[in-house]
């Protein structure tokens, strides 16, 4: 047992170093492109620090451990979603995050809000039409090109409205010394590190599971999410620190949708429809995960100056919900 968590916590470590450098060079590549900082937070960001969700649940999906994946997938939208609570009350010197933040944040957690409820939709139905990929990841998969086709062009026509002066200027001053050229690299270096490192991740968790007695739908949805979201933690506390709160709010609701797309990349490697085939308690945790980003979306959202803690959509609330959510699957797992 102390073995293993041994190796799990040395993987983990391994997780952070390489999703460090992440948010310096996706920066660097979102301000010199036409991406914009949102997109790189929702797009090279997200997908970069899902890496680990990618091929861990792979990994679970083709040593036969189908709960492991899914439990692991909405329980890391449920840990991103506690990082975004935590980091709000920790940054608070400008004022909270989700108070501040421009629509288009608004758009991408309704993204991961439609893509969640697909997944839990399916779940309840369980629909096995005979093929190996399910209709429900594969709705996923469809629904989330659209999306994001749909955020693309509403950040341009913010970005057409807005004067280019200000705030970007600032911005390009963060990392001067690097180039284009050099960001691109680093981030594909960074992200070949993370792939490579995580799929041993589901292994020894599938073992944590049963050594432990907790079972596979509880360890997937708290200790393998927990690790597998640790590269959000690293670039998203980084992000702030650079000022890029528009790519740190980013990568949490891109890295929420992204990680609904998994789904279809773990159908792949799994013998049946996944969906149709694993506990239906995950619906429970994916319900959980649309509340409380609901609550984000309504806080996003929300103008009044004065707030109430707990009382009103905040990050209070919000880290109180997914502590809730968390003690709910203890219980039904």
């Amino acid at each position: 047992m102390a073995v293993l968590l041994l190796k799990f916590v040395v993987l983990a470590a391994l997780i952070i170093i390489a999703g460090s450098y992440l948010a310096r060079y996706a920066d660097v590549i979102g301000e010199r492109t036409p991406l914009g900082h949102t997109l790189a937070g929702l797009v090279l960001l997200a997908m970069a620090t899902s890496l680990p969700e990618l091929t861990v649940d792979c990994s679970a999906a083709w040593i036969g451990a189908p709960d492991l994946a899914v439990g692991d997938l909405f329980g890391s939208s449920l840990m991103n979603l506690l990082i975004l609570a935590v980091l709000d009350l920790a940054f608070s010197t400008r004022g909270p995050l989700l108070s501040r933040m421009a629509a288009a944040h608004a758009l991408s957690a309704i993204m991961s809000l439609v893509l969640t409820g697909i997944a839990m939709l399916f779940l309840l139905l369980r629909v096995d039409w005979g093929l190996r990929v399910g209709p429900g990841t594969l709705a996923i998969a469809v629904t989330y090109l659209a999306l994001l086709r749909l955020v693309y062009f509403d950040q341009q026509y913010a970005m057409a409205e807005t004067p280019a002066e200000g705030p970007k200027k600032l911005r390009a001053s963060h990392n001067p010394t690097i180039s284009l050229r050099r960001a691109i690299v680093g981030y594909v270096l960074s992200t070949i590190v993370v792939f490579v490192v995580a799929p041993s991740l589901a292994d020894t968790a599938d073992q944590l599971a049963t050594v432990s007695g907790l079972g596979r739908t509880f360890v997937g949805t708290t200790l393998v999410a927990l690790s597998t979201s640790l590269p959000e933690v690293v670039t998203t506390m980084a992000a702030l620190r650079m000022g890029n709160v528009d790519m740190a709010v980013g990568n949490i609701f891109g890295s929420n949708s992204f990680n609904m797309t998994i789904l279809f990349a773990t159908d792949l490697f799994y013998e049946k429809p996944l969906l149709a085939n694993v506990s239906p308690t995950h619906a429970a945790t994916a319900a959980s995960v649309m509340i409380i980003t609901s609550v984000a979306t309504a806080s996003l959202l929300y103008r009044a100056e004065k707030r109430y803690w707990i009382l009103e959509p905040d990050a209070a609330l919000v880290l109180l919900l997914v502590l809730g959510a968390l003690g709910m699957v203890y219980y039904l797992g």
